[in-house]
């Protein structure tokens, strides 16, 4: 059985292969789910070696797991960093990356455009450990120079592309040399994108952050989340945040996400093709008047998109003749879409982000950020795209 994945593989191949190996003590090739709480150590003083670090091994499911590295380290692989590190969700793994460089008295820079969760950390969580957030417009560099500019302590640059829920493209390189320029640790919510599809540690970025709910799964039954970096962030992760927090990645959920790694490739490959079907579609319906989709050429990221990725995702948000409660009748006239947060499953998934996973933001954010109340996203699955675009037309007749 093989090691370490080798450098001259490509992206499909590192996701099926990657460290592999499978159980070195069976040889059994899907590696099993450690499901134990803590490990028997042979004495005393091998429990004390262990706990001082000078011996290699387990000593409880919080600190580390078997399953749970083997995770750790194909997602790392695939990301092509150092370390990988699995948390119990996303929000559990921007927090932890964020309060590694942050304590109170320190700010950090984001994107404004971002996840309704990370919005709701930056405005409600942060601020009662003495952290602040600054969100700014992260698609111009002058705009996020002046806030790290004005900045007290700022110490991370945070930001997400493609952006949920606009699809804005942000510029990895720039934001990274800028961010740099500061000497910041800047991090990057890789989560649309996936591995599959855009490596920002390629691109100089520090830190990398997924929700593995989404498209690493790829089936919607898993809530994880995971961060790679350089051995030295992570040590200081786990030593100043991890361990004591308890934001631990379960071994079944490690398991499962193993299993959404291997058909990863293939499941982007499809989500992309239905997705550029789609976005097509909806571009010519009377119904519709916009369409945020990075790989339409009418896009304003469509060419930074075709630098810094290989395709252009699975998602898609279009906005509709209309307001708030036309956006919310889309939803209920929808038949083969399911009604549904999240992303990155199998199924077409169907939401109104002003109504239900940018409500955290107040109204005049929302639409700063460019989430409007007429805009609707679909994670676009793997189904026969004309059936999805079958469902579409009919639903887009209700308003």
């Amino acid at each position: 059985m093989h090691g370490k994945a080798k450098d001259s593989w490509r992206i499909a191949t590192k996701a099926i292969h990657g460290f592999g190996g499978g159980d070195p003590h069976t040889g059994s090739v899907s590696l099993p789910i450690y499901q134990t709480s803590t490990y028997a150590f042979k004495d005393s003083q091998h429990g004390a070696d262990l706990f001082q670090g000078e011996a290699e091994g387990y000593i409880y499911s919080r600190i580390s797991n078997p399953t749970v590295q083997a995770f750790e380290r194909e997602i790392a692989c695939l990301e092509g960093g150092e370390v990988g590190h699995g948390f119990a969700s996303g929000m559990a793994a921007i927090f932890n990356a964020v309060m590694t460089e942050c304590k109170s008295g320190d700010s950090y820079v984001v994107s404004e455009t971002v996840y309704g969760g990370t919005h709701a950390l930056n405005e409600h969580v942060m601020p009662r450990f003495g952290v602040k957030a600054i969100e700014v417009d992260a698609t111009d560099l002058n705009k996020v120079e002046d806030a790290i500019k004005k900045a007290k302590n700022c110490k991370v640059l945070l930001f997400e592309t493609p952006a949920n829920p606009t699809l804005a493209i942000l510029d990895i390189k720039e934001l990274t040399e800028l961010g740099h320029k500061y000497n910041l640790t800047v991090m990057v919510d890789n989560t649309f994108a996936t591995p599959i599809l855009q490596r920002p540690l390629e691109h100089g970025v520090d830190v990398i952050i997924h929700s593995t709910t989404k498209y690493i799964s790829g089936h919607g039954d898993v809530v994880g989340g995971c961060v790679v970096a350089k051995k030295e962030f992570m040590d200081r992760l786990d030593v100043d945040v991890y361990i004591d927090t308890g934001a631990t990645m379960a071994p079944l959920s490690a398991w499962l996400l193993l299993r959404g790694l291997k058909t990863l490739p293939i499941r982007m490959a499809k989500h992309c093709e239905n997705a550029h079907k789609i976005a097509q579609f909806l571009a010519f319906h009377p119904k519709v008047t916009k369409v945020h989709f990075p790989g339409l050429k009418s896009h304003p990221g469509y060419e930074l998109a075709k630098r810094q990725m290989s395709d252009f995702g699975g998602m898609i948000a279009f906005e509709i003749k209309g307001g708030f409660e036309d956006g919310k009748k889309v939803m209920d006239a929808v038949e083969l879409h399911t009604v549904a947060v999240s992303l990155g499953d199998c199924d077409s998934l169907i939401c109104h982000p002003a109504s239900t996973t940018h409500s955290t933001y107040e109204k005049d954010q929302r639409e700063a950020a460019g989430i409007l109340d007429n805009m609707i996203r679909i994670s676009v699955g793997i189904e026969d795209p004309r059936d999805l675009m079958d469902d579409l037309n009919q639903a887009l007749r209700a308003i």
